[in-house]
């Protein structure tokens, strides 16, 4: 059964685009001679405004190396990404680091949260670090989504790894970012846990107007998003809107016939 799809137009008010990251002619090259490793080739795309996209790929494709270059994560060799209407080459280091806390949310595959904080001061850890304001209203209905508000005091070493994962998500929402970038959110738990968090996502693009992207090797996980996009050998290569589980196998096994992802 594929998940419910529908896009809201409600939620935070932001800029008249309809994209809120895309990229021309992306290209990340590592190492020189022999070594020489092309790792983005030239890649053209856009991730719409409130929507939930997926990066899938065989490994080695590219999809990490795709979204951290457009999260302003790591450098590309050579052409141009925008988060909103902001070029990232054009930013000096400081710039690029207000540009990722106040514009870029994060979910990563290991949690990323402070064990000596409680799981209310890790969400709002980042608005703390920046000097922002606190929105109180907005933060409560965020928590109330991700649904731990009996768990606000706990540190992580009393969380499941879901309570941990949907408390990281939580954070990277609080700040009502452009973007949420999250790089195999699910990778470290029980399909029951994973199921949840994904659920989080949906919900968050559906009835809070945020905008995800999600790298992903999980067909389930994949079947979430609004549309899957499709790596190989460092370009996009293929696309399947409203996916099923099945639909992005399909594709997969196209891509690569030994089944990796």
């Amino acid at each position: 059964m594929n998940p419910v799809q529908e896009t809201s137009t409600t939620g935070p008010a932001r800029t008249a685009s309809a994209v809120a990251a895309r990229a021309e002619s992306l290209t990340k090259v590592y190492g020189r001679g022999e070594a020489r490793v092309v790792a983005l080739d030239a890649v053209d795309v856009a991730f719409p405004r409130g929507a939930f996209t997926a990066i899938m790929g065989p490994s080695g494709s590219g999809k990490s190396t795709l979204m951290h270059c457009m999260a302003g994560l790591d450098a590309a060799t050579s052409g141009r990404a925008w988060i909103g209407d902001v070029e990232l080459s054009g930013l000096g280091d400081a710039r690029l680091t207000a540009l990722r806390r106040d514009s870029v949310g994060f979910v990563f595959q290991s949690f990323n949260l402070l064990p000596t904080l409680t799981a209310a001061e890790n969400i709002t850890l980042p608005l703390d670090l920046a000097g922002r304001r606190v929105e109180q209203e907005w933060l409560d209905t965020v928590i109330d989504a991700v649904g731990l508000q009996g768990r606000l005091s706990h540190r992580p070493s009393e969380l499941s790894g879901g309570q941990q994962q949907r408390v990281a998500c939580a954070r990277a929402l609080a700040g009502r970012p452009e973007i949420v970038f999250a790089d195999e959110p699910t990778g470290n738990l029980d399909s029951r846990s994973g199921a949840d968090v994904l659920r989080f996502l949906r919900s968050s693009v559906r009835e809070m107007g945020q905008t995800v992207v999600m790298v992903t090797h999980d067909p389930v996980a994949a079947s979430y998003a609004d549309e899957v996009l499709f790596l190989a050998d460092g370009r996009v290569v293929d696309s399947l809107a409203a996916p099923s589980a099945d639909g992005v196998l399909e594709r997969m096994k196209a891509l690569d016939p030994r089944g990796g992802a």
